[in-house]
């Protein structure tokens, strides 16, 4: 490569070499999802040109500072000391950022098969557990050391090719320079005012889409683009009509809407004896139905969730909203569909709403939420503290608010026998919960226990001599620990006084991936959930297709309570339920009746497809317009709810 014979010779050299690294990467990342992946020779020439695209974006985001100073720097300084070493330092600490960031794109990509995304974002904002989770999931000496050594060698080399050489020596009139970095600015102007990233979504293929992409552009556009107003982006319907449409698919014999037009609020009557047990929720992390040997998984990883399963009520078909814990967190606690951008778990003015805590505080429970970590990540504990919820965690940040600190307890070193990044291991959360609930017991009070696993998290480390795997070797090891710690703590609530009295519920909050050949992959979003010891309830499977957020009104109803509600959620075996689902990504909301499926998406667009859950398949479909406007009512009005505090208790 031979350098530009001119001042801008390190800026050009640096941006080809940047080109180069992202071809590189990209053909590295085609081939690894090659496999599973679905593409055409279109679609792999596709990637590869908007992927070029994108790429020179960002080289001139890196690049145009750079270009400012090249063009105010006087001449007598072009060759001096000062410059020099400017020069050289800015290269290299622009290269090694460059190089960290296709490091850990392989990573990332490794994870969620995915560009960078809001989680990516998330990953900056919570340095501890980010910095705690690579120093144990990877050999971090080598990896800073094999980037700093890469980053030294590319210097070297480029050195060596004389372009350093070139843009000191040069004597490039001011009148070029000028001309050189319009053409720069324009460029980058070009790409901030018309290229954005959702052009590499234009794509049916979610590996495409990501594949289309570039890892730095997609983190900044995450990071700009946080939460998405749905009335800006998304298909509209008249607001009377959206809620009329929603108020008829919630209706049911047993309700009676208490609210006016623009609301779901409603009483929900049974005639017969309520039960109240005691109630303990499991959220189990990313745990896809298909790990279960019910579902069809070969290794035999979760004996006592399958045991569990055949003497319990278990949804054969229940989907999760989304892809994180903190969406998950929503459905389970607020009964809502998702909303474009963040869960509402991480949004502002999330306090006081009407959730599962409102229902049971109100007959007389005392409701906690466990976490094995620091419940600060992902703003957990300001979502459960402000919303009903007492908190059971591992204290790491000082508490700002007096009001929230009165409600944590933490979790002491001594009750504590393995810790990794994400928190304490899935037994020791088990044991303070079992501890909590011993105390309330004797107390006389009921309860209702939000429990959030963490140890089927990457590094997937957990207590040695405990299963047949070694621990931080695989995903299989970290089911499997998990489906072990479930085992325990089952055998050690078995003899509890309370124990009869409780239902046990086990849910996970999402599944271990969602990327997959089709836009939204909907077996990607399919979990399992299960209702154990159920007073008077026998074992059975219930495999209508069912959500999350459908859980507790399921539930109630087979404990016979009456309640009023403000949620999505249905009772699934009532005789009026209509089989449906939602799902999304951050940006794709789809929603799901049999056979059937429509995504919106920002700029207003609507798809239709048809639906094969057994085969796996999606097909374009022409629209349907009963289903559109199922789904635009559904999305449309729990966005405005939220927005105009209609979901306050």
């Amino acid at each position: 490569m031979k350098s530009v014979q001119n001042r801008y010779a390190v800026l050009f050299g640096f941006a080809g070499l940047f080109l180069v690294l992202s071809f590189l990467v990209r053909t590295a990342l085609i081939i690894w999802a090659f496999p599973q992946a679905g593409l055409s020779l279109t679609g792999i020439l596709s990637a590869y040109a908007k992927g070029f695209v994108f790429d020179v974006g960002v080289a001139l985001f890196f690049t145009i500072a750079y270009a400012l100073y090249l063009l105010l720097l006087p001449q007598k300084l072009n060759n001096s000391l000062l410059n020099r070493a400017f020069t050289y330092t800015g290269f290299f600490l622009a290269l090694m950022i460059v190089i960290f960031s296709f490091f850990a794109e392989f990573t990332f990509w490794g994870e969620y098969a995915g560009r960078f995304d809001f989680i990516a974002v998330d990953y900056l904002i919570y340095t501890y557990e980010v910095i705690s989770n690579i120093n144990q999931s990877y050999p971090l000496p080598l990896l800073i050391g094999g980037v700093l050594l890469a980053t030294a060698l590319l210097t070297w080399w480029c050195s060596r090719r004389g372009m350093f050489r070139n843009s000191f020596q040069s004597r490039t009139p001011f009148s070029k320079r000028i001309a050189i970095f319009i053409l720069l600015l324009g460029g980058l102007l070009i790409h901030v005012f018309l290229v954005s990233n959702t052009w590499a979504e234009k794509s049916k293929n979610r590996y495409q889409q990501e594949l289309s992409k570039a890892g730095i552009y997609s983190f900044v556009s995450a990071y700009l683009n946080n939460e998405l107003a749905y009335d800006k982006y998304y298909l509209l319907e008249d607001d009377n009509k959206a809620f009329t449409t929603v108020r008829q698919q919630l209706q049911s014999p047993d309700a009676q809407y208490l609210g006016n037009g623009h609301s779901i609020y409603r009483s929900i009557t049974d005639t017969l004896a309520p039960v109240k047990p005691n109630i303990i929720m499991v959220t189990i992390e990313s745990f896809s139905a298909d790990f279960m040997t019910r579902f069809g998984n070969k290794g035999n990883i979760t004996p006592v969730l399958d045991s569990i399963a055949q003497n319990g009520i278990l949804f054969t078909n229940m989907y999760a909203t989304g892809t994180r814990t903190v969406r998950g967190m929503e459905a389970l606690t607020l009964a809502v569909p998702p909303t474009p951008g963040q869960s509402i778990v991480r949004r502002r003015n999330n306090e006081n709403l009407f959730s599962a805590a409102t229902i049971f505080r109100k007959n007389g429970y005392e409701a906690t939420f466990f976490y094995g970590g620091d419940g600060y990540f992902d703003n957990m504990n300001k979502f459960f503290g402000n919303n009903g919820y007492d908190i059971t965690d591992r204290l790491r940040h000082r508490l700002v608010d007096d009001q929230l600190a009165a409600k944590r307890t933490n979790i002491p070193d001594s009750a504590v026998q393995f810790e990794n990044a994400w928190g304490v291991c899935d037994e020791d959360i088990y044991k303070a919960a079992i501890k909590s609930a011993d105390e309330k017991y004797a107390a006389g009070k009921p309860f209702y226990d939000f429990i959030m696993t963490t140890s089927n998290h990457r590094p997937f480390t957990y207590p040695v001599g405990k299963i047949d795997i070694p621990s931080g070797t695989s995903r299989e090891g970290a089911v499997k620990y998990t489906d072990y710690a479930i085992g325990q703590f089952l055998k050690t609530i078995q003899d509890k006084p309370w124990y009869k009295n409780t239902v046990i519920i086990f849910v996970a909050d999402h599944c271990a991936s969602s990327a997959g050949k089709n836009e939204i992959e909907v077996s990607k979003y399919h979990i399992p959930c299960i209702f154990f010891n159920v007073p008077g309830a026998a074992a059975q499977e219930i495999p209508v297709m069912c959500s999350q957020i459908d859980i507790y009104p399921t539930l109630l109803k087979m404990l016979h309570w009456s309640y009023n509600t403000n949620f999505y959620g249905k009772n699934v075996l009532d005789s009026s339920y209509q089989p449906r689902a939602m799902v999304s990504t951050y940006q794709k909301l789809a929603y799901l009746e049999t056979g059937k499926m429509v995504i919106l998406s920002p700029q207003q667009k609507a798809q239709c497809f048809s639906w094969n859950p057994a085969q796996n398949e999606e097909q374009p479909a022409p629209m349907d317009s009963t289903l559109l406007s199922h789904s635009v009512a559904h999305y449309q009005t729990a966005y405005s709810l939220f927005k105009n505090n209609g979901m306050r208790k």
